[in-house]
This record gives structure tokens, C-alpha cells and sequence, in this order.
């Protein structure tokens, strides 16, 4: 059995990380969001991520790589691999952008709207039912206060978008 380093720090530390640090609070939540999500959506065959994916191609207009990294704050490379299999399964369209042919314009495909479209109102139902729970909590104040600290006050969505 090993011990522990001589300059250990006390238990009573690890206590309170656990019950004020917010990064660890946020992450376990979304774990668990994710979780019920992925259950909610896997006879659709999507998960959480790829939902929010298409629903972030959702828009008038080919979104950049880099407009969609943005909005689901990924680095592009997690994101290329993010969408290949839904490119592959034919939801998504990789284009090369017309105005810079270096760079990659995405586009949600009819079969992409289709799946969007069956998985709404289980979105729905089940951010519902997520929001019932949190109803004394106010669960917008709480998204407002998740922009902040993801530092997406005003993320970048065309402006005719309204916000949920």
C-alpha cells in the first residue's frame, strides 16, 4: 500500500472541491444530460451530439467549419470527425466554399432535415420534462448563466434566429 506524499493536503480539501467546485458540477450534469439524451434519441439512431450538430447546419445558409466549431465550441478537427459519419449516412454535405476554395462549407441534406424532423419532439419532450424539474430553479436564468461562463453570451446565430 502507498502512502501519501509527505506535503499531503488535508481531506477536508477534497470535500470541498466536491461540493463547490463549478467545473466539476457543470461536467457531471452534462454527463448526465448527454446520458438521458443519448437514450431519449438512440431509436433514432443519432446521439445528443449529432442532434445538436444538425440542428446547428439548421439555417438559411451553409454554415463555415469554423461557424459551427464556434457554436458547439469544438476545435475543427474533433468536429471533421464529428461529421463524417453523418456525411457518410448522407445527413450532411461537405462543400467546398465558393468564395474560398480552401475552406469547407456544410450543409444539412433533405435526409439530414428528415432526421432532424423525427428527432424534434423527442427533443422536446424530454427538454420538457428536463425543464419541469428545474421549473423552481428558473431554467432560463440558469442557460443565461451557462452562456456566460462558456463565453457564448451572444453566440453567433443569423439574426433572424430566435433564441430558446
Amino acid at each position: 500500500m502507498s502512502r501519501s506524499p509527505a506535503a499531503s493536503i488535508p481531506f477536508e480539501t477534497t470535500l470541498l472541491v466536491r461540493d463547490t467546485c463549478l467545473c466539476l458540477h457543470v461536467q457531471r450534469a452534462a454527463r448526465a444530460l448527454a446520458r438521458r439524451f443519448d437514450e431519449a434519441l438512440r431509436p433514432l439512431d443519432l446521439t445528443n451530439g449529432q442532434f445538436s450538430l444538425l440542428m446547428s447546419l439548421n439555417r438559411p445558409q451553409p454554415a463555415t467549419m469554423g461557424e459551427v466549431a464556434d457554436l458547439l465550441a469544438m476545435d475543427q478537427t474533433t468536429l471533421t470527425a464529428a461529421i463524417k459519419p453523418l456525411e457518410r449516412r448522407g445527413l450532411v454535405a461537405i462543400e467546398t466554399n465558393p468564395a474560398d476554395r480552401r475552406s469547407r462549407l456544410l450543409r444539412l441534406r433533405p435526409a439530414g432535415l428528415k432526421a432532424l424532423t423525427r428527432a424534434l419532439p423527442v427533443w422536446r419532450a424530454l427538454h420538457g420534462e428536463i425543464d419541469g424539474t428545474l421549473a423552481h430553479a428558473d431554467p432560463q436564468r440558469l442557460r443565461d448563466h451557462l452562456r456566460i461562463l462558456s463565453g457564448n453570451a451572444s453566440v453567433s446565430l443569423p439574426a433572424s434566429a430566435p433564441r430558446r
